[in-house]
C-alpha cells in the first residue's frame, strides 16, 4: 500500500468519513491531477472502478469540499476545479486562452491576504483571487 493511500485512509477517518474504494480513488487521482474538474476526475477513477458513476464522484466531492478535505474553485467560464491543497488562502492564475490554472501563494501569507474598503459589519476570514491572463504557451502560440 502507497504512503499516499495510507495518508488519505487516516485524512478521512480523522475527518470522521467512512473510508471507500471512490473516495480514495478521487482522492488519489487528485494527487496526480491538480485542479481537475469532475469529468477528469470520473474519468480517471474509472480506469480503475469500472463501477462508479459520474454521480457518485460528485456526491464524494461534495463530502470531500464540506469537510474541507478537498477545495472546490470556481474560475469564470470555466467548468469547477477541485484540488487537494486547503488550508493556506492560495489564489490561482488562469489562461484566458487554454484554461491552465496554476496555484501563486497568498503576497501576504496570513487569511485573509486583502482587506476589503467596507466589510459591511462580516467577520471576513477568506480572500478569494484569480488573477487572469496568458500562460507561457499560449503567449508563443500569439506571437507566431
Amino acid at each position: 500500500m502507497s504512503h499516499m493511500i495510507t495518508a488519505h485512509k487516516q485524512m478521512l477517518k480523522t475527518h470522521g468519513l467512512s473510508v471507500t474504494s471512490v473516495r480514495l480513488a478521487v482522492l488519489e487521482a487528485l494527487e496526480a491531477h491538480a485542479h481537475a474538474d469532475a469529468d477528469m476526475i470520473f474519468s480517471t477513477v474509472f480506469e480503475d472502478i469500472a463501477t462508479t458513476s459520474k454521480q457518485a464522484i460528485y456526491n464524494n466531492l461534495h463530502t470531500l469540499v464540506e469537510h474541507g478535505l478537498v477545495r472546490e474553485i470556481k474560475p469564470k467560464g470555466l467548468s469547477c476545479l477541485y484540488e487537494l491543497r486547503v488550508g493556506d488562502n492560495h489564489h490561482h492564475v488562469v489562461c484566458r486562452s487554454c484554461g491552465t490554472v496554476k496555484d501563486t501563494d497568498c503576497v501576504v501569507g496570513a487569511k485573509p491576504c486583502l482587506t476589503p474598503v467596507d466589510t459591511h459589519n462580516f467577520l471576513i476570514d477568506e480572500a478569494e483571487i484569480t488573477f487572469w491572463g496568458l500562460c507561457p504557451s499560449c503567449q508563443k502560440n500569439k506571437s507566431k
